[in-house]
C-alpha cells in the first residue's frame, strides 16, 4: 500500500511539474526543437535544473543501503550500445520531433480530456502491442 501510495503521489508531482514546464504543450516542445526556426529556449532552463537536481539527489541517495519502501536497489546493468537500442532511439526521436509529445507529457494529457492526447496514447500503445508482438515472431523463428 505504501509503494502504491508513493508511485501516486511521485506521478502527481511528475505531471504537475510536466504542465508547468510546458512539456505538455506541443508547440512548445516543437518551438523548442527548431533551432534553425523560430526557437524557443525555455525547455533549456527545464532540462538543465532537473538534469541538475538529479546529480545531485542520485549521489545522496545512493548513499543509504537500500531505497525508502524496498530492500534493493534496481539499477539497469546493461552498458552495450545495440543496433536495436539506435533504431528505436531514432524512432522515438523521430517521433518525438514530429508530433511535439513524448510518452509522458502525453499520459499528462489526456487528464485534458482532449482528442488528440488520447490518439497519441492509443497510438502509442498499438505501436508497444505490435514490437511484443513481432518480439515474439522473431524469437520463435530463431
Amino acid at each position: 500500500m505504501k509503494k502504491s501510495f508513493a508511485a501516486l503521489v511521485a506521478g502527481f508531482i511528475f505531471a504537475l511539474g510536466l504542465e508547468i514546464s510546458g512539456m505538455t504543450q506541443p508547440q512548445k516542445v516543437i518551438g523548442f526543437l527548431d533551432i534553425f526556426g523560430s526557437w524557443d529556449p525555455s525547455l533549456v532552463f527545464v532540462m538543465v535544473g532537473a538534469i541538475g537536481l538529479h546529480c545531485i539527489t542520485y549521489k545522496l541517495i545512493r548513499l543509504r543501503k537500500a531505497p525508502l519502501l524496498s530492500s534493493d536497489w534496481y539499477v539497469p546493468t546493461k552498458k552495450e550500445i545495440t543496433p536495436a537500442l539506435i533504431i528505436g532511439s531514432i524512432i522515438f526521436g523521430i517521433g518525438w520531433g514530429l508530433s511535439g509529445v513524448c510518452p509522458g507529457p502525453a499520459i499528462t494529457s489526456l487528464a485534458s480530456f482532449e482528442f488528440s492526447p488520447l490518439v497519441f496514447v492509443a497510438s502509442m500503445l498499438t505501436g508497444m502491442c505490435l514490437f511484443k508482438q513481432a518480439d515474439l515472431i522473431f524469437k520463435l523463428k530463431r
